[in-house]
């Protein structure tokens, strides 16, 4: 028996509040029990989902503004099931490694950590426009006060960069949604927001243009791409590590799983018509990534960089939109494998600065594999899965990236797969600089402590897991991703075979009357 997805989205935040009125030392415990639980059901949902599933699945569908056609409406299909787990998975490591140090007023830095998870759970499962709107910007406020309260040096510069690209994203994919549930409702009918009956009002070519650019400047900067990643340098510099794991490995995905949640099924005509810039901005987000975080001493910006870098791979594969869906599929994957690679690398650098005097500068923290081998060698498996080296899962989201884009976008593709040669050389100078130069002058040398490998080793097992099995992710994923891939891909072929394309609906009919044509 399934529990409720309602129950899974307020979970966390139910914990953060009791723990806000708990004693002072509960409310990491009872926000990491919620978060454990959370994890629980999450492995549920994934171990019960079959393999060449594509239908939604644990339905929630009620009235929540009749008068605005707005519904609360959640479900779980192939698309959305592993970055739930990945929520899950990433919010117990977090939480978990800030259990293991002091907060000033640790109840209400907890509790922003709760409504985070359930902000993000919340996105990732609805299923009505205005609904994933509402959590989308429901996001951006506990992460305002974990970053502008806990936060390092310059915490409110960095805040104020990330409310301002932030907000002014949001504002315009609200105002893109609400016109899009305007103009897609037929003389005499009702307005929805619900995304079954969306697919199927589709709007006109020039609507879906200018609406295409609303959504995709925010989920653009939620990313973040470029040139739209102005916010992360000091966000990333003053955000507490437990916090910049999760906003770094889970916040960024919900971006890009907007575009195929939303933007590709729902405005096919625009996305074919966009094709080409989305490419470019892929591309070039994957070089200038990769560049910049080849140059940087700061290992909190080397990761920072490589993210725009494999980001811009994902949203590569997205905008593919070749006819078996291959790019798509393999940007699901690489949604996923970014999270986990990402999470652990964060936290490593967390262990390496203890060891180097606080400092996370790659120049002060050479020679700690000397004397903690296990560090290293944890490290060592994460490096060489970020950059996607053969037996691991990235190597094979990447491939299915890149096989993607050939079919439709070859010289594209040509100049994307030198990212895959510059991860290499950042990701091996990054671990050569800390844990195989000369010993740093203020470096200790020990190895791995409890708490490190009970918050790392999980995350570490994961992506060799993956790296061994990755048809375990592209089996359940494959059916749902072709689908929202596929009114947009029908356009693109048609295109290159100079014929005529209809414009088929998004398979969603397993909502029952929210999924009928209206």
């Amino acid at each position: 028996m399934s529990v409720p997805l309602s129950v899974t989205i307020f979970l966390p935040l139910a914990a953060g509040l009791a723990g806000a009125v708990l004693p002072r030392g509960w409310a990491r415990w009872t926000v990491l029990a919620a978060a454990l639980a959370v994890l629980g059901i999450a492995i549920w949902m994934v171990a019960d989902y079959p393999a060449g599933g594509a239908g939604l699945r644990d339905l929630t569908n009620q009235q929540w503004i009749p008068e605005l056609g707005i519904r609360y409406s959640l479900g779980v299909d192939g698309l959305n099931v592993f970055l739930i787990a990945l929520t899950a998975l990433l919010w117990v490591a977090a939480t978990a490694a800030a259990c293991f140090r002091e907060w000033d007023r640790p109840r209400l830095f907890y509790f922003h950590m709760a409504l985070a998870e359930t902000a993000v759970l919340g996105a990732f499962c609805a299923q009505d426009l205005a609904l994933f709107v509402f959590f989308f910007d429901l996001m951006l406020v506990p992460f305002y006060f974990l970053i502008g309260s806990w936060g390092g040096r310059q915490r409110v510069r960095a805040t104020t960069k990330l409310v301002i690209y932030t907000l002014v994203g949001s504002l315009l994919m609200l105002a893109g949604a609400v016109a899009l549930g305007v103009l897609a409702t037929p003389a005499g009918g009702h307005v929805s927001f619900a995304l079954p009956v969306l697919a199927h009002r589709l709007v006109g070519k020039g609507t879906q243009e200018w609406i295409f650019l609303l959504f995709a400047a925010a989920f653009l900067v939620k990313a973040p791409a470029f040139p739209f990643h102005g916010w992360m340098p000091d966000a990333y510099r003053a955000a507490p590590i437990p916090v910049l794991v999760v906003f770094s490995a889970v916040l960024s995905k919900v971006g890009m799983y907007g575009f195929l949640r939303i933007v590709v099924p729902l405005l096919p005509q625009a996305a074919q018509h966009y094709q080409t810039l989305m490419i470019v901005i892929a591309v070039v987000s994957i070089l200038y990534g990769s560049a910049l975080a080849f140059s940087q001493d700061d290992a909190r910006l080397v990761v920072g960089y490589s993210s725009v870098a494999q980001l811009g791979f994902i949203l590569l594969g997205i905008f593919a939109l070749d006819v078996e869906g291959k790019g798509a599929q393999g940007a699901v994957l690489q949604m996923v494998n970014h999270g986990l690679v990402v999470a652990p690398l964060f936290l490593i650098i967390w262990a390496l600065s203890a060891r180097a005097g606080g400092s996370e500068s790659l120049g002060r923290m050479g020679g700690v594999a000397f004397r903690a081998p296990a560090l290293a060698g944890l490290f060592l498996i994460v490096a060489l899965a970020t950059l996607a080296m053969p037996g691991s899962a990235n190597f094979v989201g990447e491939l299915l990236i890149l096989f993607g884009t050939f079919s439709t976008k070859l010289a594209f593709g040509l100049v994307a797969s030198a990212g895959v040669a510059l991860a290499a050389v950042y990701m091996i100078r990054m671990y050569q600089r800390s844990m195989h130069n000369r010993v740093g002058a203020a470096v200790e040398s020990r190895d791995v402590t409890r708490g490190e490998l009970v918050t790392i080793a999980p995350l570490v097992a994961v992506i060799v897991a993956l790296g061994v099995y990755p048809h375990f992710v592209v089996a359940r994923t494959e059916r749902s991703t072709v689908r929202q891939e596929r009114p947009a891909a029908s356009l693109e072929h048609a295109s290159e075979t100079g014929g005529q394309a209809s414009v088929p609906p998004a398979g969603t009919a397993e909502l029952g009357p929210l999924g009928r044509a209206p």
